[in-house]
């Protein structure tokens, strides 16, 4: 197996700045797959994984399909064709079902970080804000401004959501975390959440030195489970 790109006739063209790249690494990464593990599921190369992971190329359909499968998701989610789309705009598979998840599996689906949503209330009503996460010692954890909306959580009980879709096979989750939150603000805390990668978290920039945790009381999720595609 070479570790140069495939020159497949029928080629995907959507590398040209390196973003499938990207992608690739931190889907693999978010299912603590090593490039070894990743190459064996695509009968390829860890040397072509690196390639692929580390340097903009154009890369084999087949390979790709190969890569999406291998990573359990889609072609158009990995080239970044989805991006600008609202998830779901796929039609409804044949025979799904919709399974509830167990904790154990919940707290593996929101993994070490992420983007979710966090509910806030106040006189003008209820709100819903997305905002960069981290999970530590079972807790929830987001930093923001301390006059922002999402600060507002602090001191009232209030639900974190986080999903995925995959309109390739119309299946998806989505896990409810729902609980207390409250702000974060002993130094020995502050330091622990820092130190578990929270200090270049924040994609929306600014200063964001405000911890807000969230301590669940219930923590549910729904998976669409498809058995005939």
């Amino acid at each position: 197996m070479t570790d140069r790109p495939e020159q497949d006739p029928d080629r995907t063209g959507l590398d040209a700045v390196g973003d499938v790249g990207r992608r690739v690494a931190a889907r693999r990464e978010h299912l603590g797959l090593s490039r070894e593990e990743l190459a064996l599921r695509t009968h390829s190369a860890p040397g072509y994984i690196e390639y692929v992971e580390t340097r903009p190329g154009v890369h084999g359909m087949s390979f790709m399909l190969r890569l999406a499968d291998a990573l359990g998701t889609s072609v158009g989610e990995l080239t970044g064709a989805t991006v600008d789309l609202p998830p779901g705009v796929g039609r409804a598979a044949y025979h799904p079902d919709l399974v509830e998840i167990g904790e154990e599996e919940c707290w593996k689906l929101l993994g070490s970080h992420g983007v979710g949503r966090v509910v806030t209330a106040d006189d003008t009503g209820p709100a819903v804000f997305p905002v960069n996460y981290l999970t530590l010692d079972g807790e929830i954890a987001y930093r923001t401004s301390p006059d922002s909306a999402p600060a507002r959580a602090a001191g009232h009980e209030t639900a974190f959501e986080v999903d995925h879709i995959d309109d390739a096979f119309s299946r998806g989750w989505s896990v409810l975390v729902v609980g207390e939150a409250r702000s974060v603000t002993d130094p020995a805390s502050v330091e622990r959440f820092e130190a578990a990668g929270g200090s270049s978290m924040a994609w929306a920039g600014g200063r964001r030195d405000r911890w807000i945790a969230v301590t669940p009381r219930r923590v549910t999720g729904r998976r669409i489970v498809v058995h005939d595609r």
